[in-house]
C-alpha cells in the first residue's frame, strides 16, 4: 500500500504492507466564503459585542499573531480585522509577533505570513522574552513565579489575540490563551510555564483542557491582562480553514477546541509495533525541536520497546538558536536527560522539549527521516534513516515476524487512542 506522508511544502510516498492502519484526522472541506466566515465570526461573536463597537478611534490596538512556526494564516486574518477596524488609524495598531522564545523572524517570512502592505505600513513588534525594557509584569502565578508580559501588548488600550487550534503534546490544544502564554511572555515565566513538574504531569497531555495545569497556568495569566478579543481557526490537511471562532477567549476557545477534538480523535484496535509520522509538514516540520510533538502523538500508540519513524523534513535544523541541542549533551543516555532534567537546580531554556523527546525515547526508538545529518541525529540519540522501506524490512527482520504498523500522514493533527487504556 502507497501511503503519501506529509514533508515540508509537500508529501513523500511511503510503501507499507496493505493491512497497515491509516491513522488521520476526519477530511473536512474548507469553508467556501473565507472572509464572509471570518467577518461574520468578527460580527457575531462568542459571549461579545461585535468587534468594531469595542474598539473606538482613539485606541491603541495591539493584534497578536503566532509565529512562522505556525501555519495560521495571518495574512488572511489580520487584514480582515484591520479592515473591520477601519475607523481606527494605522498608525494606532501594532502587531506582536508570538515568539515566546523562538526567533525573530526576516523582513521576507513577515511578507510571507502578512503581506507587503501590512509589514509596510503597521508598526511589528517580535516578542524578546529575554529583554527586561520589553516587558512589563502583570501579576504573580500560583505556579510560582511572576508573569511578564510584552510592553506593547499590556500598554495597547484594546487587545486581540490570533491563532489556530490544533491538539498540542502538553497543552491539551494550542490557540486561544497559549496565544498569549507563552507567546508573549517573559522567560521566568515561560520557564515556569514549562518546568519539569509541569511537562511531567499526566494531565498535561493531548486532547486535555479541564485538569490540565498547563492550559490552567495559561488561562490564569490571561486573566491577569485579558485580550479583549479572540480570533481563532481550525485548518485542515492543506492549511485551509474550515471553521472560525471569535469573541471572549475562554468561550470562544472552548468552541473551538471541541470542533477539533470531534474531528482530530482516532481510535486505534491496538498500540503498533512501529508507527510512521510526519510532523505535519510545513511550517511544523521546519527543525528538530517542533519534532517532538510528531514523536509525541506517535508514541500514544506505539508499543512499549516499539519503534517510532519521524518524517520532517528539519530545514532549519535544530534549530540554531536556543539550548535543544547542547541539553542533549549533558548526558549519555535519555534516562541521563530526564534525571538532569529532574534536579531541581536544573533550568535551561527548551528542557522542555529535551523532557518530552527523552521520556519517548526511554519507551520507544525514534528513527528520523530529515535533512538532519546522521551526527546531528545521534547527538540527539536519535536513529538516522535515508530510506524508510529499507528500515522497515530490517526491522520485521530483527522480530521475526510481520509488523504492525500505524501510519500517521498528518502527525500531530490527530490524537490516536487506544480505548481501555
Amino acid at each position: 500500500m502507497l501511503t503519501k506522508v506529509l514533508y515540508g511544502k509537500s508529501e513523500i510516498d511511503v510503501e507499507v504492507p496493505d493491512d497497515s492502519t491509516v491513522i488521520e484526522p476526519l477530511n473536512i472541506d474548507p469553508v467556501e466564503n473565507v472572509e464572509g466566515t471570518i467577518k461574520d465570526v468578527l460580527q457575531h461573536p462568542t459571549n461579545s459585542k461585535p468587534l468594531k463597537d469595542m474598539v473606538k478611534s482613539s485606541d491603541t490596538v495591539s493584534i497578536v499573531i503566532s509565529d512562522i512556526t505556525r501555519p495560521t494564516p495571518n495574512h488572511i486574518l489580520v487584514p480582515l480585522l484591520m479592515e473591520e477596524l477601519s475607523h481606527v488609524p494605522r498608525e494606532n495598531f501594532v502587531i506582536i509577533n508570538g515568539t515566546g522564545t523562538h526567533r525573530d523572524q526576516t523582513r521576507e517570512e513577515l511578507i510571507s505570513m502578512l503581506g507587503e502592505d501590512i509589514v509596510d505600513t503597521v508598526k511589528i513588534v517580535h516578542n524578546h522574552c529575554n529583554e527586561e525594557e520589553s516587558l512589563t509584569k502583570v501579576g504573580h502565578s500560583q505556579y510560582g513565579c511572576d508573569v511578564y508580559l510584552n510592553k506593547d501588548y499590556v500598554e495597547s488600550d484594546f487587545k486581540i489575540v490570533t491563532g489556530f487550534i490544533e491538539p498540542h503534546f502538553f497543552a491539551g490544544f494550542s490557540g486561544g490563551p497559549k496565544g498569549i502564554m507563552p507567546g508573549i511572555a517573559g522567560i521566568e515565566t515561560i520557564q515556569t510555564f514549562h518546568n519539569a513538574q509541569m511537562i511531567g504531569d499526566p494531565r498535561s497531555t493531548w486532547g486535555n483542557l479541564d485538569d490540565n495545569p498547563v492550559q490552567n497556568m495559561a488561562r490564569e495569566v490571561n486573566k491577569m491582562c485579558k485580550p479583549h478579543f479572540m480570533l481563532n481557526v481550525a485548518l485542515n490537511k492543506d492549511k485551509e480553514i474550515t471553521a472560525a471562532f471569535g469573541g471572549e477567549v475562554f468561550e470562544a476557545h472552548k468552541q473551538g477546541c471541541a470542533y477539533v477534538k470531534e474531528h482530530a480523535m482516532f481510535k486505534c484496535d491496538q498500540r503498533f509495533d512501529v508507527v510512521i509520522a510526519s510532523n505535519s509538514g510545513y511550517p511544523l516540520d521546519q527543525n528538530l525541536y517542533q519534532t517532538v510533538k510528531g514523536m509525541s502523538a506517535a508514541s500514544k500508540v506505539v508499543k512499549e520497546g516499539g519503534n517510532i519513524i519521524m518524517v520532517s523534513e528539519c530545514a532549519d535544523g535544530f534549530p540554531d538558536h536556543g539550548k535543544f541541542a547542547e541539553i542533549f549533551k549533558m548526558a549519555d543516555t535519555p534516562q541521563g536527560i530526564l534525571d538532569l532534567i529532574h534536579d531541581p537546580n536544573f533550568s535551561e531554556v527548551d528542557q522542555w522539549q529535551v523532557q518530552k523527546q527523552a521520556s519517548i525515547q526511554t519507551f520507544a526508538n525514534v528513527y528520523v527521516y530529515s535533512e538532519l545529518t546522521d551526527q546531528q541525529l545521534k547527538d540527539s540519540m536519535l536513529n538516522p534513516t535515508s530510506d524508510i522501506e529499507k528500515t522497515l524490512q530490517e526491522l520485521e527482520e530483527s522480530y521475526g515476524r510481520p509488523l504492525t504498523i500505524g501510519v500517521m500522514p498528518q502527525g500531530p493533527l490527530t490524537i490516536p487512542y487506544v480505548e481501555n487504556e
